[in-house]
């Protein structure tokens, strides 16, 4: 028997400034990327899955002296922040990059001098308005009322001498790359689109003076090589570019996943840097939105940022995981509330399909000792739910495929309704009905690979009081259909899985 390799699949998060602590907004992204990861991981694709922090921003050294600490410790401390927070809701990353470290290092200065042999960095002078915040370059034109409309605030006026990327002459390949699709959704691909046919592309400063933070380029020791050149490199550099063996294995990364408020960065610059490089380009750039707290943007200012550590303390991880990824749509902006953190919590996971499963499981184990009966006569109401189960993992899984990750646990959530309504029409209560238990008992090992990729924890808890072989993660997302839980199998103990808000 021929072993063919496994279908490749490489995602990654931006990778965040560490400026202050995470809030929910990265922990939304981070979670994101793993639902997608842990998707593929279940089709049997051998996925590589990076996240990381952004260390050589100007507004990191900026925090840093407000903070009056020393760069480098500041730093060392948020960072293992956002490590922590990916730990603590079960991120399934596979490298977490962190652009001080020396393997970042030398391959952002291999690209920049990759730029400059291949005669597309030139030196010369900028003037111009700069938000630290986005550490971008402003015109006239993106400013409301002189202001920076993502940071609300005034950029400082900076002239200095600088080297520039000739990202003007990539304009005609970026606009195909476009118009061919790399960027999902349409309205993010059409924002871009348009903003370079008003504007035209215009060569980038990629490198600044004066500065002690930061990595030197290979050419000018004077100069610190402009941060997002840096950043953009981590998803090469984490994979040892050029000759790794994880290089070679995985890029090009098959998505970018990345809020809004970064999609020109990625969505421009990254591909005509890479075009420059001679190296192959990512397939996609997925672009989620922002994660708004009753209706308007997380602010510092105004006091209203959700910190994730705080939730964890408060409720089940599982429980916030399932709220970001069931309340807010996957490419457009969505509203943080605990009012409906709580409702969806109890009304959808506790008495939804914890109370599916509970009564199942239960049903089971003080009725029939805990052993699966077998299967007797079907009639109409088995046959309509059999059908259910055999067609769940596919019609989860197109949703899936087009990333559209709120629809799929939406699905996911009907699908347990339809499974409460077929057990309570059975009535196994009054006819100890053994195809109701034998259905059932499948469907929930059904709902326990469906929701590995959302909700982790409770997954793996509820195969163990199936009393299923193996981890629930290494299962195949096909399986979810297929009624693999035959006659004679003997379940753990029920636990409630999960618990209600009061």
């Amino acid at each position: 028997m021929i072993d063919f390799p496994k279908k490749k699949f490489y995602i990654t998060t931006a990778i965040d400034y560490v400026n202050a602590a995470p809030h929910i907004g990265h922990l939304y992204e981070k979670i994101c990327a793993d639902v997608i990861a842990r998707f593929h991981r279940l089709k049997g694709e051998d996925v590589f899955f990076l996240t990381g922090t952004d260390e050589n921003a100007q507004k990191n050294e900026k925090a840093a002296k407000e903070a009056g600490i020393a760069v480098k410790d500041f730093v060392e401390k948020n960072a293992k922040k956002f490590k922590e927070m990916d730990e603590v809701f079960n991120v399934s990353y596979d490298d977490f990059i962190r652009t001080t470290e020396k393997r970042h290092v030398i391959v952002s200065q291999l690209i920049f001098k990759k730029l400059f042999d291949n005669g597309d960095i030139y030196k010369g002078h900028y003037e111009g308005f700069y938000c630290y915040g986005c550490e971008e370059f402003k015109t006239e034109k993106d400013l409301v009322n002189g202001k920076c409309p993502e940071h609300d605030k005034r950029p400082e006026l900076l002239k200095e001498e600088s080297y520039f990327f000739r990202l003007s002459k990539y304009q005609k390949e970026i606009l195909k790359l476009l118009e061919g699709g790399f960027v999902v959704p349409d309205e993010r691909r059409n924002e871009i689109i348009a903003r370079i046919k008003e504007d035209n592309l215009k060569d980038l400063s990629v490198s600044r003076q004066n500065i002690k933070w930061g990595i030197d380029t290979p050419i000018d020791s004077k100069h610190k090589i402009y941060v997002w050149l840096d950043a953009l490199v981590n998803y090469i550099s984490a994979l040892d570019y050029p000759n790794g063996k994880k290089y070679k294995k995985y890029w090009p990364a098959d998505i970018h996943l990345i809020g809004k408020g970064i999609n020109w960065f990625h969505s421009v610059i990254w591909p005509a840097v890479l075009l420059s490089a001679k190296i192959h380009l990512p397939k996609m750039i997925l672009v989620h939105g922002y994660v708004n707290v009753e209706g308007g943007k997380m602010s510092k200012s105004i006091g209203n940022v959700v910190n994730p550590f705080d939730l964890a303390k408060k409720y089940q991880i599982d429980a916030v995981r399932y709220f970001l990824l069931r309340e807010i749509p996957t490419v457009q902006d969505g509203d943080f509330s605990e009012k409906i953190l709580i409702e969806r919590t109890n009304n959808e996971l506790v008495a939804n399909m914890g109370n599916f499963i509970h009564r199942t499981l239960t049903f089971l184990w003080n009725n029939f000792d805990g052993t699966v009966p077998k299967v007797c006569k079907k009639d109409s109401l088995d046959k309509e739910f059999e059908n259910h189960i055999r067609t769940i993992a596919e019609t989860v899984g197109k949703y899936m495929e087009e990333n559209q990750l709120d629809k799929g646990l939406k699905t996911i959530s009907d699908f347990s309704t339809f499974c409460n309504q077929y057990f309570q029409k059975k009535e196994p209560w009054k006819t100890k009905d053994c195809n109701c238990l034998y259905y059932s008992v499948n469907a929930v090992r059904s709902l326990a690979i469906l929701l590995e990729p959302f909700i982790p924890e409770s997954s793996e808890k509820l195969w163990k009081q199936l009393n299923l072989d193996g981890d629930v993660h290494k299962q195949k997302w096909s399986s979810a259909s297929k009624l693999l839980i035959k006659a004679g199998h003997k379940i753990s103990k029920p636990e409630v899985l999960f618990k209600k808000i009061v």
